[in-house]
This record gives C-alpha cells, structure tokens and sequence, in this order.
C-alpha cells in the first residue's frame, strides 16, 4: 500500500472515522472512494489521489451529526437539508487542510492539481497566507478553539448540532 494511503488511513483510525477498505465493481464520484450510511469505503486499487480520501472523510467528519448516518453515494443528493451541504463543503476543506498538515504532509497531497475545480492552486495561497476558508463554521461547531488556532484542532468529529429536535 502506498505509503501516504497508510500514514492517512493511520490518522482515520486514530480519530475514529468509519472507513472500511473495500473492492469496487462499478465506477465511483470519485475513483476508489464511496460513501455509504456514514461510512468511507475505499479501493485503494481504484484510488487516483491520497488526498480525496481526507476529503471525502471530511464530509462524515463535518456533517450535521442527526444526517451523517444518510451520507451515502452523492453527498449533495442524500441529505434532508440540502442548504447545508454549501457551508458544509467549505468546512470540509479546511478540515482536510487540518488534516493532511496534522499527519505531516504537504497541503497540495489533499489539493492536488486535478481536484476542486481548477481551483487547487488558489486554494493553497488562501490557506498558506492563512485566509478564511471554512474556519469559520469548524469554530462555530467547536471543532477548533478560533480561526485564528487554524490548522489546529480540538476534535475531528463533529458534536455540535444545529438541527431543530424532531417534536413528536
């Protein structure tokens, strides 16, 4: 197994976010990488990037917690509250920035030139010159202390809800 796919799945372990290694037969969103029901299947034979697996691991992490169980397949599609997921997505990128640099690796391992729209390059000089991107709402869900103790992190899981209780 390459060598950045263990030191990251270390670190999925070590914070305890469901992965499960597994073989696929079909094609994936993204190559070797599929959610379902909250969890993180991986085919590290299909797998293109190191990188996407933090960032697919960032959506289970940031989820609103009352919907991480429906995460599954195409994040955008399978949750009751679409609304979310565009605050979501930043968030998840800040977290898998924490993330590649906490397991001491460089930045562009999780924004590499293929990924995020073409926007790779741009999104390493905002975090590099230490710009709001997704801080904001890791604070806001008490994962980091303040934007401004970015990249470090208290926890990796998200406990803060911000769902309305379900009245029965």
């Amino acid at each position: 197994m390459d060598p950045t796919v263990r030191k990251i799945l270390a670190f999925l372990t070590q914070i305890e976010l469901p992965f499960q290694l597994s073989h696929f037969t079909h094609d994936t969103f993204l190559p070797g990488l599929r959610l379902q029901q909250g969890v993180l299947h991986i085919d590290v034979d299909k797998l293109l990037y190191a990188g996407d697996i933090l960032h697919e691991a960032a959506h289970i992490a940031v989820c609103e917690p009352t919907e991480r169980h429906l995460l599954s397949d195409d994040v955008y599609k399978c949750r009751s509250n679409k609304s979310w997921m565009k605050g979501e997505e930043i968030a998840a990128t800040a977290w898998s920035v924490a993330a590649i640099q906490h397991i001491g690796l460089p930045i562009s391992v999780v924004l590499h030139p293929d990924g995020y729209k073409g926007s790779s390059e741009n999104l390493i000089r905002v975090f590099e010159d230490n710009e709001l991107y997704g801080q904001p709402l890791l604070a806001a869900w008490s994962m980091i202390d303040s934007v401004e103790e970015f990249p470090n992190v208290r926890t990796w899981i998200r406990q803060v809800s911000w769902a309305e209780p379900v009245v029965v």
